[in-house]
This record gives structure tokens, sequence and C-alpha cells, in this order.
């Protein structure tokens, strides 16, 4: 497996590997839900930012993390961040994580259409499994999760503490090289409908 950060365009947005050119726009698109962060292991919100985006853009820059401002393309505006973390080249294993996106941001084609562009690049990279790890509290986030068409491994007990020193159960989710075809197409007839019959798939790779 052979990950790069390179950006990734669809129809209705593009992922763009963090720069130092889209701090503030980053960090505009997360301050906001601070329930939301509440639940997180680290917070990206107010004044926490500056100490997430430090770490984040420091372990992109090792390569110990792949991330992206999403930028919504209708309005041109970064609504929300998304990663590859754990990315282990020798065993074709990655996840997909830190993602967070302004709650304007959350219903419509912006997070389907960012995991397939993030599924697509890592199967096509040489990718064997792509795994979710999700705070069994985050229901929101299991749901969206499942409806990718990920499978539900279980749960790891006491697994992680948080930004606020609860020590939380996660749940894993993974999608196989194998599962990835029929995954990709249920992704795809769900954006065609949210883009009300607009004829076509997304448009998967660099830009």
């Amino acid at each position: 497996m052979n990950l790069t950060p390179i950006p990734l365009t669809g129809r209705s947005v593009r992922l763009e590997p963090f720069t130092a050119a889209v701090r503030d726009e980053v960090g505009a698109a997360q301050d906001a839900d601070a329930d939301g962060w509440a639940i997180m292991s680290s917070s990206g919100e107010g004044e926490h930012f500056a100490a997430w985006w430090d770490a984040a853009f420091g372990e992109h820059g090792r390569g110990e993390r792949i991330g992206f401002a999403v930028r919504r393309l209708a309005d041109g505006r970064v609504v929300g961040t998304s990663s590859y973390l754990h990315i282990r080249p020798e065993h074709g294993g990655v996840e997909i994580g830190a993602t967070f996106f302004h709650p304007d941001a959350r219903s419509g084609p912006v997070n389907p259409e960012a995991k397939l562009l993030m599924l697509a690049h890592a199967f096509g990279a040489g990718a064997e499994r792509v795994e979710f790890m999700v705070d069994t509290r985050n229901l929101r986030s299991q749901a969206a999760v499942a409806k990718l068409g990920a499978t539900r491994e279980g749960v790891l007990r006491r697994h992680k503490r948080t930004w606020t020193g609860f020590l939380r159960d996660t749940a894993v989710f993974s999608i196989l090289r194998e599962e990835w075809p029929a995954v990709r197409a249920g992704l795809e007839h769900r954006l065609r409908s949210l883009s009300h019959g607009e004829r076509g798939g997304s448009r998967i790779g660099g830009a």
C-alpha cells in the first residue's frame, strides 16, 4: 500500500491535504458543536484549535497521518476535516477518522462523497482493509459508518481516554478489499439520489 497526500475531487467536495494555507479555514469549520467535541479524543474547537492543529499538522508532516480539509464546492467553503490514521503500509491497513463536519454540512452529499473519495484512494493505493473506530456513545457516527456499508466487528472496552478524561469504549468497523465494489456501488447510488437524478458518479482521483 502506497498512500499519498494528493487532492481528491468529487462533484460536491474537494479534499485538500493539510497545508499552512488552510489552517484558519479548518479552524473556522471546527469552531462549532461543543457537545460533539466533548466525546472526541481531542478537541479542535475554539481555544483548543491551536494545539489540535499543531498535533495534526505535525503528524501529517511526519507521514504518520494524511489530513484533509474538506471544501464544499458549491460555496468554496471548508466545512470540515478527515484523515487517514494508523497507516500500516506493510499490512495494507489504514483507519479513516478524526472526522468532523460543521453542523450545516452534515446532511446532503458532503460526508458520503468525502468517504467515497477517501475509500477509493485507499483501495486504489493497495489497501486490504480500511477501518473506522467510533466512541460507542456516538450513535450518530456509528449509524453513518454502518450506512456506508462497513461491517461492525465488535467493541474494544476501555480502549481510549478522551480529552475530557473519560475512558471510552470503541466500536470497530471495517471494509475489506473484496467488499469495496459493493460499498462503492451503494455510495455512488446514494450520491446520485442526493443530487436529484444527476447522472454519473463522483470524479475520483488527484486534481
